[in-house]
């Protein structure tokens, strides 16, 4: 699930790297092609998002997976404002078997965390300075509503990195470090292997 800025470079390289791992991949397009090519116009995209449709759209993407291309489980994984739509996907959408958001909260009025439904791998950064949405104490409201939901669920915690830490193109690690953050190949290829671990266990058959 994208970013605010739309299915960007940094989108497509991600899903790209997640099919290359072995799993089929699919990037529902919430802006319908556009994209935000500076902060002002990705905040106009992401303002006039609805998210109960965005909802829908990851709804109808997994039952497509599932129904037409053979996929016995699927999972979500979003970065950003994806990543609050990932986690908000695994309270609401049956269809889901397993969610990995890498930083961002889903508002409470979409979706109650504490009311999880499927495993959860999270990734935040320890110096996200998004208050509320992605810094270190919404990655620890975050874990105590999963403790509350019962769910198995890992939150882990990247202590270089901010914000859109997982971003590498070199268009997305110029806008990234023009905004203050900061760039570490290490937490990324560590975010990354966790992932490939997760959907490994939760969604291929044991052999």
């Amino acid at each position: 699930m994208q970013e605010w800025w739309g299915i960007d470079d940094s989108i497509l390289h991600n899903a790209k790297k997640i099919a290359a791992a072995g799993f089929r991949t699919l990037i529902p397009d919430l802006y319908r092609g556009k994209l935000g090519i500076d902060v002002e116009e990705a905040h106009h995209l992401r303002g006039n998002l609805d998210f109960k449709t965005a909802i829908e759209e990851i709804r109808a993407a997994a039952r497509y997976l599932k129904d037409e291309e053979g996929a016995k489980k699927v999972a979500v994984i979003g970065f950003c404002m994806g990543g609050a739509l990932t986690l908000a996907a695994g309270v609401l959408v049956e269809e889901i078997d397993a969610v990995a958001p890498f930083y961002g909260m889903p508002d409470p009025a979409l979706a109650d965390c504490a009311k999880m439904r499927v495993p959860v791998q999270a990734h935040f950064g320890d110096r996200d300075t998004i208050k509320g949405f992605s810094d270190p104490a919404a990655a620890n409201t975050l874990e105590e509503q999963l403790k509350a939901s019962g769910v198995p669920h890992t939150v882990f915690r990247y202590p270089s990195v901010g914000h859109a830490f997982m971003n590498e193109t070199p268009a997305s690690i110029a806008r990234k470090i023009a905004r203050g953050g900061e760039h570490d190949q290490a937490a990324v290829d560590l975010g990354f292997g966790r992932l490939v671990e997760f959907l490994s266990s939760t969604l291929k058959p044991a052999l």
